[in-house]
């Protein structure tokens, strides 16, 4: 029996990997062994120590066993290790097995445990030392890439304590064959102006200029995590802290956007690509509507200022990447608000939401009310456009 995806091209736009503990310090050159990034007990919890710092908790940050079963997202994250875990969540040889298994033909990769945005390997003092460990971080995501023979693509993180450091970065891992950079969304956290601000215009002129989207998951800041802890009400059971948690997380990108959008930056670089990840489709449509009436009612002189309305420049210039939603049956109504062009597909294996062990036979009942031409945008064609496969 055929099936939707069969004969198609698909790429999964957001998976991750569970980071192993000798994550860093068995490639960091030996001046920098006892510095970089290792994992130590701190009050009792495994954690990542940098420079003698903890700056985040360590987890397998999976949820997928070593036999394909699914556990629940509290075991996977909080009480389970790597010797627990699917093989695939951290060695690139078992990955690309895994995309044979699921029919899936490339995959984009984000971090986990140092930060979605690998906002962790910047908060240390030493921009020295962070911008080595960042370096051999995207050096050995280059050489996954590379020896997959560009079907595994672990995006490069990103100095973005500074401009000029930043911009000189993505054009280093542009050289090493990036096909886009993973940004956190809040580098005020880390001591540079905010996206909004013009002294980011050389790196937005850099990533356009390269072909490499700039790629914003849910909760990748200091800033998005603080919100994130404040979701749910304490009372709440703790599974269910969980499921608030990862619900409302998505709205956080929702942010991202609509600063974005009015900041003025995509008239500047027009040929700018961003992708908001993981963060779903269904508030898109909403935010994008209320953005033009807020911006109209409120802003109307800044408005003049933007050469389109703001809801116009996500159809120009932005993804969302899309997994779980039925939309109550209107999946098509949602996709022709958004645009076909501009939707990517994802599974988030092996974190707790992710579509497995089947991605494809679970969401073709929804794609099938697409039509043919949507279901192959969505599906692969957006995304080997986007990242040049």
């Amino acid at each position: 029996m055929q099936t939707i995806a069969e004969d198609l091209f698909i790429v999964d736009a957001d998976s991750h990997w569970s980071e192993p503990p000798d994550l860093f310090t068995r490639i960091a050159p030996a001046k920098y062994r006892d510095r970089v990034p290792r994992v130590e007990e701190v009050d009792g919890e495994p954690t990542w120590v940098f420079d003698g710092q903890p700056v985040g908790r360590v987890s397998a940050a999976a949820v997928i066993a070593r036999d394909g079963s699914k556990v629940p997202a509290e075991l996977g994250l909080f009480e389970w290790t790597l010797d627990d875990v699917h093989v695939g969540a951290y060695d690139p040889v078992v990955r690309l097995q895994v995309l044979d298994e699921c029919g899936i033909d490339a995959q984009i990769i984000f971090p986990s445990t140092i930060g979605l945005g690998g906002e962790h390997l910047s908060k240390i003092g030493d921009h020295e030392l962070s911008l080595v460990t960042i370096q051999l971080y995207n050096d050995a995501q280059a050489e996954i890439q590379a020896s997959s023979n560009n079907r595994l693509l672990p995006l490069p993180v990103l100095p973005a304590w500074d401009v000029g450091v930043a911009v000189e970065e993505a054009r280093r891992v542009g050289r090493n064959g990036a096909r886009g950079i993973n940004m956190t969304s809040d580098p005020q956290d880390l001591g540079a102006p905010d996206l909004a601000h013009p002294a980011w215009d050389p790196f937005w002129e850099v990533c356009a200029e390269l072909q490499m989207p700039v790629h914003f998951h849910i909760g990748a800041s200091m800033t998005a995590e603080a919100f994130r802890g404040n979701y749910h009400w304490p009372s709440q059971a703790s599974n269910t802290q969980l499921a608030l948690s990862g619900t409302l997380l998505f709205f956080g990108n929702a942010r991202v956007v609509a600063n974005a959008i009015v900041s003025g930056m995509f008239d500047r670089h027009p040929g700018l690509k961003m992708v908001s990840v993981e963060s779903a489709l269904g508030w898109v449509p909403f935010i994008l509507e209320a953005l033009d009436y807020e911006m109209n009612e409120n802003a109307p002189d800044e408005l003049r200022k933007l050469k389109k309305l703001p809801s116009e420049y996500f159809r120009s210039n932005l993804y969302a990447t899309y997994w779980f939603e039925t939309h109550r049956n209107k999946l098509p109504d949602l996709i022709e608000a958004i645009g076909e062009d501009s939707i990517l597909f994802e599974t988030d294996f092996p974190h707790p939401t992710c579509l497995y062990p089947n991605p494809l036979k679970s969401v073709e009942p929804r794609l099938a009310t697409l039509t043919p031409g949507a279901r192959r945008k969505i599906l692969g064609e957006n995304a080997r456009k986007l990242y040049r496969l």
